[in-house]
């Protein structure tokens, strides 16, 4: 794109959470100016700063100055491209909602593991 480029989410398509969560944010108006990336999908790099490895463990975008932003602030910076969510985004972008949400995402990233492997117990019980 000239001048600008498309806001961009990075997500582990391998993670029923992160699909589900997704395909939520997917179904929102607004989310079709939104590039979606599926790392799970790359073995390598996903972008010259970004690795498979770091994509997969973590939450990121990319606005559309081209900034890579992780953790919960990447989910305010999402918030913030859909226009009945931008309100929320704009609250937590701001200190001291920022702050909560990085707190509470890092609180949230020990305990996945464990969270998809019961949803994927639930979706399929053979596994």
């Amino acid at each position: 794109m000239t001048g600008s480029q498309a806001f961009t989410v990075y997500y582990d398509g391998s993670c029923p959470l992160c699909v589900a969560e997704i395909g939520f944010y997917r179904k929102r108006r607004g989310a079709d100016a939104i590039e979606w990336v599926d790392v799970s999908a790359t073995d390598g790099a996903v972008a010259s700063d970004l690795g498979c490895a770091a994509a997969m463990a973590r939450f990121h975008v990319r606005d559309k100055k081209g900034m890579l932003i992780d953790g919960g602030p990447a989910f305010a910076a999402l918030w913030k491209q859909l226009p009945s969510w931008r309100w929320l985004g704009i609250a937590f972008s701001a200190p001291p909602l920022r702050w909560i949400i990085g707190i509470a995402y890092e609180l949230f990233l020990p305990v996945r593991p464990y969270l998809q492997r019961f949803v994927r117990r639930r979706a399929d019980p053979s596994v």
